[in-house]
């Protein structure tokens, strides 16, 4: 007899958008999705807190390279940048949040699979095929915006540092913090063109209006990446709208050969 576990859905697999499921079959197979989510959380989670000193190494490894090379010890006093636990639990609070935001990126592939298994059956042939490359672009995208992110934090802290004329002492949740709110910020941003190119193919806009619109793209680009970093510096600002502008141009170009093909289908003959 073959045994129901949590993470096996029993009901019927859906072949074609034309099949239909009870309500309870759509809760159970989401209950199904959700948990197998959870549980790649948890494993990304839980692998972040065995090696944390590791990763926090890594994070801190920004701060301490400008310490390494003076730019945090003003006047040669030889100090340098520490990062401190102010409380009890501030320490504790910080490698939680690590293992968090690591947990969710680790995780990022099995989640988008899992919804996408969901969303799957529901969807036509055209439309998997589409909706395959918006769940690929959308992760690929987000963890090159993360991976930029981090290679900006170094010009980021001493642009803040030369600016603020004090000797750094960061409290460790708050740098753990600011790392996060970067990621996110680039990685979010990072979604833009994936937006356009699916208001393309819902006919919301076509690649010649965003061609025409390209002077208020770039103002719009510029601010937004001015509103979402959390440093509000010139290097993340420019580190995060000049990507988002060469994806806007790529959008463009992607958006450009939608209207072609499309041409193509409208003036084949009909069978």
């Amino acid at each position: 007899m073959r045994l129901r576990t949590p993470f096996r859905s029993s009901r019927p697999r859906l072949k074609t958008p034309s099949d239909t499921m009870s309500l309870r079959d759509h809760l159970q197979e989401l209950r199904v999705r959700i948990v197998r989510a959870v549980l790649a959380v948890a494993l990304g989670f839980t692998a972040i807190i065995v090696f944390y000193k590791s990763v926090l190494d890594f994070l801190s490894k920004p701060l301490y390279r400008l310490c390494k090379d003076g730019v945090v010890s003003p006047g040669g006093s030889g100090t340098c940048a520490e990062l401190i636990s102010l409380g009890p639990i501030d320490a504790f609070g910080a490698r939680v949040s690590i293992s968090v935001y690591g947990g969710l990126i680790i995780a990022l592939p099995v989640v988008m699979w899992q919804l996408w298994r969901f969303i799957a059956p529901a969807l036509h042939h055209n439309e998997k095929k589409y909706a395959v490359g918006f769940v690929l672009s959308s992760v690929g995208l987000f963890l090159l915006g993360s991976v930029i992110a981090y290679f900006t934090l170094e010009p980021a802290l001493k642009f803040l540092i030369d600016f603020g004329q004090a000797q750094p002492t960061y409290q460790i949740s708050k740098y753990i913090s600011f790392v996060g709110l970067m990621a996110a910020a680039f990685g979010i941003g990072f979604q833009f063109p994936v937006l356009l190119v699916f208001l393309q193919l819902v006919n919301a806009v076509n690649h010649r209006q965003l061609i025409k619109w390209w002077r208020y793209a770039l103002v719009s680009i510029v601010v937004l990446a001015a509103a979402i970093t959390p440093s509000g510096d010139p290097v993340s600002l420019v580190a995060l709208a000049v990507p988002m502008i060469f994806l806007y141009v790529v959008s463009v170009i992607i958006g450009g050969f939608i209207s072609r093909r499309r041409a193509k289908k409208a003036s084949a003959p009909s069978a």
